[in-house]
């Protein structure tokens, strides 16, 4: 498969990969690797596991550049997303954006949302989904090529919107500028069906 390599690995004003303290650790989780899946599993297990999920916390802080996310340590799915491809972008590794229809009951009682996770391109595999939103109980998303393990199964009423989105969606973007609290977030969460 031929893909327009360039557009996935730009930067924009939300994946802000020329950031100080993005370029240095984005040179720091590269160094001593020997293959950009070394390079992809050290930046994705970083923010699966140093950056904690807003929604699992009930931090009270809504991230979404990039660089926003690294200074607070937080983020949703959505932002840690953000995070994940401005590092691997700095490192020259296509990076999409993906993004599943899930059922958040967890949070809030008939609450569907958008879940933000991203995909790499990898000479030897093509696309890859990976998802570092975070683990815990009943969550084990790992980097494990050619496997595909992410954070969630799909259930009957869920879907994958199926698309590599070289930027964020709106939608999402406005959800996140929008809203400075969990609540807020929680009572605001982009869905799917809004954008129809």
């Amino acid at each position: 498969m031929i893909i327009n390599k360039k557009s996935y690995l730009e930067e924009s004003e939300i994946i802000d990969f020329t950031n100080k303290s993005i370029k240095a650790l984005a040179q720091e989780l590269s160094f001593n690797t020997s293959s950009k899946e070394e390079i992809v599993k050290n930046c994705f297990e970083y923010v699966r596991d140093e950056i904690k999920h807003s929604g699992d916390y009930k931090i009270d802080k809504v991230t979404c550049k990039a660089s926003e996310v690294l200074e607070a340590k937080t983020g949703w799915c959505f932002a840690k997303a953000h995070l994940l491809a401005a590092l691997l972008r700095a490192n020259s590794i296509p990076t999409a954006f993906c993004y599943q229809r899930l059922s958040c009951e967890e949070y809030k009682e008939n609450l569907f949302s958008l879940h933000g996770l991203n995909a790499v391109y990898l000479e030897k595999f093509g696309w890859l989904k990976i998802d570092a939103r975070g683990n815990k109980k009943e969550v084990d998303a790992q980097f494990i090529p050619p496997k595909e393990k992410l954070a969630f199964e799909l259930n009957e009423n869920e879907f994958d919107l199926g698309v590599y989105y070289s930027n964020p969606l709106d939608i999402v973007i406005k959800a996140l500028k929008a809203n400075s609290s969990y609540n807020q977030m929680i009572n605001n969460m982009p869905d799917f069906k809004s954008t129809i």
